[in-house]
């Protein structure tokens, strides 16, 4: 008995009962995506077999406090994914081991999205390579431990896709993996529910094709046709996709924007249960043809959304999600100066299952949104609108005071609502700082950059850096001289990886240094000690000051004590922490009243036996 004929006894009774339940009776499109994962299994070669019977023995491989991820578009970092492989040695020396890949596939130029409107799922974008460099890449990452993060649009194709241009032409098959209608009256129903995704930049989620006389479904923009997975046909093809890349050798395939994917006519069209079938159904395929793989959910939702794309312990769907929720609340609690929000979200996250993991990080290729606990923070006089505005207010630089800078994103101010975009070093302050020459403004965003780290690491987990922020790289405004880019700001924080800063890391004293050389010793630090392992009990406490953040972590032998001060001024706490070992200087703490500096931390551990 071959392995796939192993693993389909396993798992091929399940597939069936959720295929029925989504397409019932429909015994030829069972039988071509039972045959199509078996091909796929087929065409796997060797060495990806051999990971995958090793990550069987060892199925918690992606858990360990040694995971450290940095995620890049590789046109900036290395111009072409050969440049990327030439450069795998700096990443190295960052202690990368998890390297998470922007989308490469082939887009139109114009209309890409940032790389979002995929034209072809098996062609890697004509500029940035062949697949067969992407392969190379992915070979040279195994050859060096580090595991390969690419992303998977599945909500949608770009309309120079080739299935929308036979759609387009009038293919009855290929119209049948779309929404397409003669006349307004069922999208205009559907409109009366579903929410616009960019009311300002892309208001609707309809777009009229004059040239077919059809209207079709576009959630996010009118050059992204949305995918129609109650066609059995899609699902197919769509997972077949998926399983090509993972065979190309991604050992981790981020599913974009999953929580859209089944539409349904009098609902918002988000997080339906069909969703969370598909998804599992989408795993079972991965834990028949490539079991070492895993998937990484991209669910931008309210935090009660998220975890259910876990799925449960003996029905995984996701086996990682973003942490959306993690990330901008740290944002809220540096424009507040206030940590109550972010104690109540980290003591939340305690009770989940015990086989969630999240991908941590302090900004990513993606705008800001304010996604908050919006009925929480009411209890403290925050509502939602004039707190969102306080919160961009503050981030680009117009509240008085504010030292940060950055731009807004689909900013509908008749909604009173807007996303941010900036990179974490110019929304730190550094920016402003830098350009006043303003030494003590400097150090503050040193300071508060290095906490903002501190904490990210301290998260149960996979960190993940964005490209650039480990030598502190500012906003990039010529996107706004860019015909191709200008009406996007999310391009802010999307620039070219400045090789020129890299240098500087070396040099005593500089910005660069001084930011790459903290962040790696936390990486070093976090990595050395099996506290933060991803499964250690995560508790806060309360440090008796609401600007500073407590948070303790319990796994194995050690215990650690996490103190992070949120504000720009120093905090004396009377908490004592006797007999604790400072991570960072070594030193033995003595007890008595602790006093952190304006955006100072402290990584506190003490073995168990010893508490």
């Amino acid at each position: 008995m071959t392995a796939f004929e192993r693993r389909w006894q396993q798992f091929g009774e399940e597939v069936g009962r959720l295929f029925d339940e989504l397409y019932p009776g429909d015994g030829a499109a069972f039988a071509y995506f039972r045959d199509m994962l078996e091909w796929n299994w087929q065409a796997r070669k060797e060495a990806l077999r051999e990971v995958d019977e090793a990550r069987l023995r060892e199925p918690d491989w992606y858990r360990t406090n040694r995971m450290y991820g940095m995620m890049m578009y590789p046109e900036n970092y290395g111009g072409t994914l050969q440049g990327v492989r030439e450069r795998l040695g700096y990443l190295e020396e960052c202690g990368i081991n998890y390297l998470h890949l922007m989308p490469l596939l082939d887009t139109p130029e114009g209309k890409s999205d940032g790389g979002y409107a995929v034209s072809d799922f098996r062609k890697v974008r004509p500029d940035l390579g062949t697949m067969e460099d992407l392969e190379a890449l992915a070979d040279d990452c195994r050859d060096k431990g580090m595991v390969l993060c690419l992303d998977f649009v599945l909500n949608h194709t770009s309309e120079e896709h080739a299935w929308a241009k036979a759609a387009r032409a009038g293919d009855p098959l290929a119209m049948g993996r779309y929404f397409l209608y003669d006349d307004w009256s069922i999208p205009n129903r559907f409109e009366q529910h579903v929410p616009q995704v960019f009311p300002t930049t892309a208001p609707g989620n309809y777009t009229w094709l004059a040239d077919c006389g059809k209207i079709v479904m576009t959630t996010f923009y009118p050059f992204q046709w949305d995918l129609n997975y109650a066609n059995p046909m899609v699902f197919n093809d769509m997972t077949d996709n998926l399983l090509y890349l993972a065979n190309r050798g991604m050992d981790v395939i981020r599913l974009d924007a999953i929580p859209y994917i089944w539409k349904q006519l009098g609902t918002n069209c988000r997080n339906l249960p069909q969703v969370h079938t598909l998804t599992r159904m989408m795993k079972l395929a991965c834990q028949v043809v490539c079991p070492g793989v895993l998937l990484l959910g991209e669910v931008v939702m309210e935090p009660r959304e998220v975890a259910p794309y876990f799925g449960s312990q003996e029905r995984p769907e996701c086996d990682m999600l973003y942490n959306v929720t993690t990330m901008c609340t740290t944002w809220h609690t540096l424009a507040t100066r206030d940590v109550r929000l972010l104690r109540h979200q980290i003591d939340q996250l305690q009770w989940l299952p015990s086989h969630t993991l999240f991908q941590n990080y302090l900004r990513c290729h993606d705008d800001i949104g304010w996604g908050l606990d919006y009925p929480w923070l009411a209890w403290f006089g925050m509502q939602e609108v004039p707190h969102k505005r306080y919160l961009n207010d503050w981030f680009t630089g117009r509240w008085d005071g504010s030292w940060s800078r950055g731009e807004l994103y689909n900013d509908a101010e008749a909604l009173g609502d807007a996303r941010l975009c900036g990179t974490t070093a110019s929304l730190s302050g550094l920016e402003s700082a830098l350009y006043e020459e303003n030494e003590p403004a400097i150090r503050r965003g040193i300071d508060c950059d290095l906490m903002l780290h501190a904490w990210m690491f301290t998260q149960s987990g996979i960190p993940v850096l964005y490209s650039g922020d480990e030598i502190g790289q500012l906003n990039d405004y010529s996107y706004h001289y860019d015909p191709a880019k200008w009406s996007d700001s999310r391009y802010l924080h999307r620039g070219r990886f400045q090789w020129e800063l890299e240098a500087r890391r070396k040099t005593p004293g500089t910005v660069q240094q001084q930011l790459y050389d903290g962040i790696r010793t936390l990486a070093r630090i976090r990595s050395a000690h099996e506290v933060f392992h991803s499964d250690a009990e995560v508790r806060t406490f309360d440090t008796g000051s609401d600007r500073v953040l407590g948070v303790e972590r319990v796994y194995g032998a050690e215990v650690l004590a996490g103190l992070f001060n949120f504000s720009e001024t120093p905090q004396e706490l009377p908490i004592s922490l006797p007999g604790y070992e400072d991570l960072l200087s070594g030193r033995v703490t003595e007890g008595g009243a602790c006093t952190l500096p304006a955006y100072g931390f402290l990584w506190l551990c003490k073995r168990k036996e010893s508490l």
